[in-house]
């Protein structure tokens, strides 16, 4: 696994391949949240799909209409089984006459395999590129003046725009707070990340996670694989889903959700008065039951202490009625619920 030698030297404690923090995980957070800063995210992976029969392949197995991918424009898509249900969900590009797809380094190699197993006779290469790109989070509201003085013109100013410079293709996710992701070499990631650590704090995927929940983006991991269909993730809002293109693995599931009516359940932002450390894929249950009634999706420290959470939950569980009945709760810790970021169908 690749670790800067810039970062290394500013006491980067890495678990195994995720950057946690540089000795002062709550000053990071705060960082995070109020100031400029930058992680390397040697969490995430990215692959590579190329070929003359890469757009047509895609098309097939992924929720977005892949022809929108012009080297200017990102995406979510989702990538989901027969029955609809999400193996992973990539935030998509194109660069340089090929596809990228981002994901999770623990899935990235199963889903390279799978995905190598519906090329079939296709004029499809898929390759792993985890060993040739580093990957960024950069977030703040001087970041992108600080892009510009270091990249040149041309830094992405609305959500899902990209732009490719000398030293590095950078993209602009859909978040109020400004949220970019940056990919450059490995062979010139040290050289950049002196200039990037001139003006920025760096900071741990903790403090990164946290921007994503207040963002309300998901992430989907190996603990929630086919656990949620993508209008459970509130895909549909983050235009992660074409309900036009045509045909793709899970379609049919998909396409029935969204045409059949209101989606019963739904991606919410929680929050827990104590600083627990919540995996993937936990149950979320009403106070005195066992019952699941929803699960925890990402989770990450809040910044006003206690835990902020992405939980997917039945929606008529959610009323101020409800809720004053039968709270909801988390081993006994009960969620309180923010409003999401963005407008739901």
């Amino acid at each position: 696994m690749f670790q800067p030698q810039s970062l290394i030297a500013l006491g980067a404690h890495y678990q195994g391949d995720v950057l946690m923090h540089y000795g002062q995980p709550k000053q990071e957070l705060q960082a995070a949240m109020q100031g400029n800063v930058m992680v390397h995210l040697s969490h995430l992976g990215l692959m590579q799909i190329e070929g003359e029969d890469s757009l047509n392949f895609l098309q097939g197995q992924l929720t977005n209409d892949m022809r929108a991918l012009d080297g200017k424009q990102t995406q979510y898509a989702g990538y989901c089984t027969p029955k609809g249900r999400m193996l992973a969900l990539f935030l998509a590009f194109a660069h340089a006459g090929h596809f990228h797809l981002l994901a999770p380094n623990e899935q990235m190699d199963a889903l390279i395999k799978r995905l190598r197993m519906y090329v079939l006779r296709a004029k499809v290469q898929i390759q792993d590129k985890r060993d040739e790109i580093a990957i960024f989070g950069l977030a703040g509201p001087q970041v992108a003046g600080v892009l510009s003085d270091i990249l040149g013109a041309g830094v992405p100013q609305q959500p899902h725009t990209m732009h490719t410079f000398e030293q590095a293709t950078v993209l602009r996710l859909p978040s109020e707070h400004p949220m970019f992701l940056l990919f450059t070499s490995i062979n010139q990631c040290d050289e950049l990340m002196q200039k990037l650590l001139s003006k920025l704090t760096p900071v741990g995927k903790p403090a990164w996670d946290a921007l994503n929940i207040q963002a309300a983006l998901p992430q989907v991991v190996q603990a929630t694989q086919e656990a949620f269909v993508p209008q459970m993730l509130n895909l549909d809002a983050l235009n992660g889903i074409s309900f036009k293109k045509g045909c793709y693995t899970g379609q049919e599931i998909v396409a029935r959700t969204h045409y059949l009516g209101t989606v019963k359940r739904r991606m919410q932002i929680a929050h827990i008065d104590a600083a627990l450390e919540i995996p993937p894929g936990q149950v979320i249950s009403v106070a005195g039951s066992e019952d699941a009634i929803g699960m925890v999706v990402n989770a990450a420290p809040s910044i006003n202490g206690g835990t902020d959470l992405l939980v997917e939950i039945r929606l008529d569980n959610l009323s101020a009625e409800s809720l004053q009945d039968k709270p909801m709760v988390y081993q006994n810790h009960r969620l309180d619920f923010k409003p999401l970021p963005y407008s739901l169908p």
